[in-house]
C-alpha cells in the first residue's frame, strides 16, 4: 500500500478499494512481490519481467534436479506456461538455453491460459509421454507480476494487483517402468473442461484497455462466480465417472432417473461424496470466495480446504503453480501416506476448470523434504 501511494497514479478511492481487497481475499502479510515492483517507481519493463521470471523458473528447476538427481541433458520434453509474459525467445527456449538441452528437445510454451495452465501442461506432458517411451518431461509453471501490473483506476482491473503474487513450480514426469519405486506419485487421470463457447464465461477474465487506454486484466467477480460454478460442475460430473465408487455412481443415476422419468420430487439433486474417492484436495488458491464455492459444492469440511486456504494466506495467488504449493503443504504436514489419492483442481481464464488425480506411491516423510513450507509449517494452520 505504501508503494501504491508513492506511484501517484491511484486515486484515493482506488487506494481504499485495494485495501479492502487485501483485507478480504484471504492473503496474509508475508507473500512475495518481485524486486522491480518494490521500487519507489516500479520498473515495469521487459528487463524487469525477464529477471523476475528467470529467477523463479531457474531456481525451481535447479532445486528439482538436485532433489531428483536427474541430469538436465536427460530431459526430452519441456513444457512451460505463463499467461502474461511471453518474450521472444520463449520461456521454454530460456530453459533450453540455460541448461544446454539437446537440439532435438521437444519444447512447448503455453500462454494466455490463466491459472489453470499448470494442469493443462501436465495433461500435455502426459500425452507426449504416451508416444515417447523412456523419457523425462519437465513442466515449469509460473506467472509474471511485472507484466501484469495495472497502473489505472478501473476497479475490475485493480483486483489482479492485489491478489496475485510471485511464485513458480517445476515438476518432473517420467514413463520409465523402473521409476515406479523412487517416484512420489502416479498420475491416474487428467480432465479438462473449457467453457469458452459461452460468452459470460469467456468474458469473465479479460486482458484489455481501460477508459484511459491503460492495459490490465479485468476480473468480473460476479461472472467469475458464475463461470466457476458452471465449469466446476461440468468438470466434477465428468471426473466422477472415472473416480467415484460404484455405489456413489448408482445413487447419482437413481436420482437423475427419478427426477426425469418417474415424476418423483426430490428436494435437491444428489451430490456424490468425493471424500470417498480422494483423501486430499489441492484446490487453486484463486480467492477465498472461490475456495468457499468448492467447499460448498463438494460438501467438504475445514480440514479438507485448509491446505488451499493456508497457501492463499502464505503465498497469495501464485496462479498456475498454486496447486503445487498446496501439495507441498500436505507433504510438509506429513499427511501423504502410500496409496492416498490426491485431487488437484484449478480454474482459469477462458473459462477453464482442469483436474489431475494422483496416487501416492510412498509415504512422504516431512523430515526428508525440502519445500517452501518446511521451515515454518509449525505455524500453520492459523
Amino acid at each position: 500500500m505504501v508503494r501504491s501511494k508513492r506511484v501517484r497514479v491511484f486515486t484515493d478511492e482506488s487506494l481504499d478499494f485495494q485495501r479492502k481487497i487485501l483485507d478480504s481475499f484471504g492473503l496474509g502479510a508475508n507473500t512475495y512481490l518481485p524486486e522491480s515492483m518494490l521500487k519507489i517507481s516500479p520498473n515495469i519493463c521487459m528487463e524487469g519481467a525477464r529477471e523476475e521470471t528467470q529467477s523463479v523458473i531457474i531456481g525451481a528447476i535447479d532445486e528439482l534436479l538436485l532433489k531428483t538427481k536427474v541430469k538436465a541433458d536427460e530431459i526430452k520434453i519441456v513444457v512451460t506456461n505463463c499467461s502474461i509474459f511471453n518474450p521472444i525467445p520463449s520461456l521454454s527456449a530460456i530453459v533450453v538455453n540455460h541448461y544446454r538441452l539437446k537440439h532435438n528437445i521437444l519444447s512447448y510454451n503455453l500462454s494466455g491460459m490463466g491459472c489453470s495452465a499448470g494442469l493443462i501442461a501436465v495433461d500435455l506432458a502426459k500425452q507426449l509421454l504416451q508416444v515417447h517411451p523412456n523419457s523425462y518431461a519437465l513442466i515449469v509453471s509460473t506467472e509474471n507480476m511485472n507484466s501484469g501490473l495495472y497502473l489505472g483506476n478501473n476497479k475490475s482491473m485493480l483486483v489482479s494487483n492485489c491478489i496475485f503474487r510471485m511464485g513458480g513450480a517445476a515438476i518432473l514426469l517420467s514413463n520409465f517402468y523402473s521409476h515406479s519405486h523412487p517416484s512420489k506419485y502416479l498420475l491416474s487421470h487428467t480432465l479438462r473442461t473449457n467453457k469458452a463457447s459461452q460468452d459470460d464465461c469467456f468474458n469473465s477474465i479479460m486482458q484489455r484497455e481501460d477508459e484511459t487506454n491503460t492495459t490490465g486484466i479485468s476480473l468480473s467477480i460476479d461472472l467469475i462466480h458464475y463461470a466457476s460454478r458452471e465449469a466446476i460442475r461440468s468438470n466434477i460430473s465428468a471426473l466422477g465417472k472415472s473416480v467415484l465408487p460404484s455405489m456413489e455412481k448408482l445413487k447419482l443415476v437413481a436420482t437423475l432417473v427419478a427426477n426425469k422419468y418417474l415424476s418423483i420430487r426430490v428436494i435437491k439433486p444428489y451430490t456424490p461424496d468425493f471424500k470417498l474417492a480422494f483423501e486430499h484436495f489441492c484446490f487453486h488458491t484463486g480467492a477465498k470466495e472461490v475456495q468457499d464455492v468448492l467447499k460448498s459444492v463438494l460438501q467438504l469440511n475445514d480440514w479438507h480446504i485448509e491446505p488451499s486456504k493456508m497457501t492463499l494466506h502464505r503465498f497469495g495467488n501464485t496462479s498456475s503453480s498454486s496447486v503445487w504449493y498446496v501439495l507441498a503443504y500436505l507433504e510438509a504436514k506429513g499427511r501423504i501416506r502410500k496409496g492416498d489419492r490426491i485431487w488437484q483442481l484449478s480454474l482459469g481464464a477462458g473459462f477453464k476448470c482442469n483436474s489431475a488425480v494422483w496416487q501416492a506411491l510412498q509415504t512422504i516423510d516431512p523430515d526428508k523434504e525440502t519445500n517452501p513450507w518446511i521451515d515454518e509449517i509449525h505455524n500453520f494452520p492459523i
